[in-house]
């Protein structure tokens, strides 16, 4: 994946009017990606030692899968329609993963809202530019 073609072709999108300049992304998924080291590290630790289901490590592991496949596929694949449905498979998952732990490590739920808050905030801001480019 070209970052500058990528970044370029990111560029000419028509984007709702309250997304954030391209800059904003990395430091805010960084943050996010310790929050989900942490929490997905803590759920997986357990499930090694026995102390969890593999029910509720599942939800973990689709949310990551499905959070990695989100670059490659907006800006590799350059494809909108299927970065839509992918980061609503990352918000599905990380509702599922919350909802899977809340009842065993409630301090689990409680780090990941900012995650939360960020893919909802990302799932409409993906959804606007899918729909702003949708005849493109």
């Amino acid at each position: 994946m070209d970052s500058s073609s990528s970044a370029a072709w990111y560029a000419q999108l028509s984007k709702p009017f309250f997304a954030p300049p391209a800059s904003v992304f990395g430091p805010v998924w960084t943050a996010l990606y310790v929050i989900i080291a942490i929490s997905f590290g803590f759920v997986l630790l357990q499930y090694l030692k026995r102390r969890l289901p593999f029910r509720v490590l599942l939800p973990f592991i689709l949310n990551l899968l499905f959070n990695l496949a989100y670059t490659p596929i907006q800006f590799g694949l350059k494809n909108n329609a299927l970065a839509s449905f992918d980061i609503l498979l990352v918000l599905a998952t990380l509702v599922w993963a919350m909802a899977a732990i809340r009842l065993r490590a409630r301090w689990v739920v409680w780090v990941n809202i900012p995650y939360l808050l960020w893919v909802l905030f990302a799932t409409v801001l993906q959804l606007g530019i899918t729909w702003l480019n949708r005849g493109a």
